[in-house]
């Protein structure tokens, strides 16, 4: 896989010069992936000591562990607090661990959305926990969309990935299309039939969900309400179109980052947390260097392109 880097892209690391030398390397690569790993741990224990306000009822992903017991479609809507808006399948897919009692449910998914974290953002994970609104969020809400992010990049090697995008919240699907302006057909048809399979198969178990989930679907584009707070106040309607025509372009190009900065774009509802889908940018996009999904990827030694930079600056290229 190659990816292309925006011109003049050596001159831009030049603000990250002060990395260059050995002791600051170390502090940006082994103490900052140390912290987070420590607020990680403690953040688990919490949860799995059953701290308040780290295990409040109205926390999104208390949903997810809640439907192993309802889903009650018909009185959810994307402006309820605690509402499960995903599909049956997602509900299907998570009972071994829904099966869990809530702390210790709490516990796992709090890890593996920071091993999530970790894996996608490496030597930037502090950065996003201290700077940043999504991250923080994400990992107190428990909420999905880091998973999409890690999701968006495992599927360009796995496109099977795609189901998880599809079957929670739709939206990001759009990015599918970078398989169709490629003409990377078999990649599409995996990802499509690995979702329609997962979604038969828990068609097959409860029909009636389905029957649920479809009609709140439809109820949710049919029934537009006012939303407050949201992290960018411009309709969908506008922001879509702008998403395929970037998507088009970063297809064309070979800008892999398009893809999880398309399907951002594409969410009906910008909620703060949502931009969590924008750190799989980081291991699609050259500028920020090594990553564990980086290396996983496009097999990458940890010691890559934005090091060399930092030798020369204002040189830069990928292969």
């Amino acid at each position: 896989m190659t990816d292309r880097s925006w011109p003049r892209v050596g001159r831009a690391l030049d603000l990250f010069a002060w990395t260059a030398s050995p002791l600051t390397r170390l502090a940006w690569r082994r103490l900052g992936m140390d912290a987070v790993l420590i607020v990680g741990a403690i953040l688990v224990v919490m949860r799995l000591m059953n701290v308040y306000p780290w295990n409040l009822v109205t926390l999104d992903f208390h949903a997810y562990w809640q439907s192993r017991d309802v889903i009650n479609y018909g009185a959810y809507s994307p402006f309820v607090i605690g509402a499960f808006l995903y599909s049956p399948a997602f509900a299907h897919t998570i009972a071994p661990l829904t099966a869990l009692n809530w702390p210790t449910f709490a516990a796992v998914w709090t890890a593996i959305l920071f091993g999530a974290l970790v894996w996608l953002a490496g030597r930037w994970s502090l950065l996003l926990l201290l700077f940043s609104v999504a991250v923080p969020l994400e990992l107190y809400l428990g909420q999905v969309d880091i998973l999409i992010a890690a999701a968006i990049v495992i599927g360009f090697r796995y496109p099977a990935a795609w189901a998880l995008p599809l079957l929670t919240k739709i939206a990001p699907g759009v990015g599918l299309l970078w398989f169709v302006f490629r003409r990377e057909w078999r990649n599409l048809l995996i990802a499509v039939s690995a979702t329609a399979a997962l979604a038969g198969v828990s068609a097959i178990i409860d029909p009636a969900l389905w029957r649920g989930w479809l009609d709140l679907v439809f109820r949710s584009f049919g029934e537009p309400q006012p939303v407050l707070w949201s992290y960018l106040a411009v309709p969908v309607w506008f922001r879509l179109p702008v998403a395929i025509a970037v998507l088009w372009w970063g297809a064309r190009t070979d800008r892999y980052w398009t893809v999880p900065f398309a399907a951002t774009l594409a969410m009906p509802i910008l909620w703060a947390n949502v931009a969590c889908i924008l750190v799989a940018c980081i291991p699609l996009a050259p500028i920020f260097g090594p990553a564990p999904a980086r290396g996983w990827l496009f097999g990458e030694h940890p010691i890559t392109e934005r090091d060399r930079v930092l030798t020369r600056p204002g040189e830069y290229s990928h292969a």
